[in-house]
């Protein structure tokens, strides 16, 4: 039995070349026991009422995946988070909220999307705030699609993947911050959290407070290659 765990795919329509590689995924996970994405499956998802040709592609490996039996879990990212219940019934997928507990055969292991955890991002967290605002969202939905999609379209323009290389402190300042890992992963109990969001795949093996081992999986994105972790029983 395996299980697999993806995030910050960032899929857009000019991104032709992830969307084929999320596609190969797909076809050659068809095994797996589950699948968690956790956040950032699109670079920009303003409505379930999305009828484009990119959308029903995105739709169709997902089911294909659900179809063949795979548990699907998605968490919403800071560029997804309008995924609602349509989208979920349609691809069979279970929609998780940030800061997750799994039994992960037999351990308990925290997931999150990870961009609480970068506490020095100021700036980003005051923009999350608003933007994940409930009253934010419904007047969201409410706007009609075609000025959802141009909204959508300028986030996309606005991609990382667009942005110029970031200097060492920025990419602190935008990092996860470790004394804000150890509250969450005191919080709930667990020695072992899985990530995205920070697009810095990594290990780190560090010590609890307690005297414990515990681990922390960052998962990479995919705008240079594909990326996954895989945890087999």
């Amino acid at each position: 039995m395996t299980t697999g765990f993806i995030a910050d795919l960032h899929l857009s329509p000019g991104r032709p070349d992830i969307l084929a590689a999320f596609g190969d995924f797909c076809q050659q996970h068809k095994q797996l026991d589950a699948l968690y994405i956790l956040g950032d499956l699109f670079d920009a998802w303003l409505g379930d009422d999305d009828t484009s040709e990119f959308a029903a592609q995105v739709k169709a490996h997902l089911k294909q995946l659900s179809d063949n039996g795979v548990r699907l879990y998605f968490m919403a990212g800071n560029r997804d988070f309008m995924v609602g219940e349509r989208f979920a019934i349609e691809v069979g997928l279970t929609v998780l909220p940030d800061e997750t507990v799994i039994d992960l055969y037999g351990e308990r292991v925290l997931l999150m999307h990870g961009d609480t955890l970068c506490t020095l991002d100021k700036g980003y967290l005051r923009y999350r705030s608003f933007i994940q605002n409930g009253l934010v969202k419904v007047i969201m939905r409410n706007l009609p699609l075609s000025w959802r999609m141009r909204i959508a379209n300028r986030l996309r323009q606005k991609s990382s993947s667009q942005q110029p290389e970031l200097t060492p402190a920025q990419l602190y300042k935008m990092d996860a911050q470790h004394p804000e890992v150890l509250r969450v992963m005191q919080k709930h109990n667990v020695k072992q959290l899985i990530h995205g969001h920070t697009h810095r795949p990594a290990v780190h093996c560090f010590t609890l407070p307690d005297g414990t081992s515990a681990k922390r999986i960052v998962l990479g994105d995919w705008y240079q290659q594909a990326s996954a972790y895989l945890i087999s029983r």
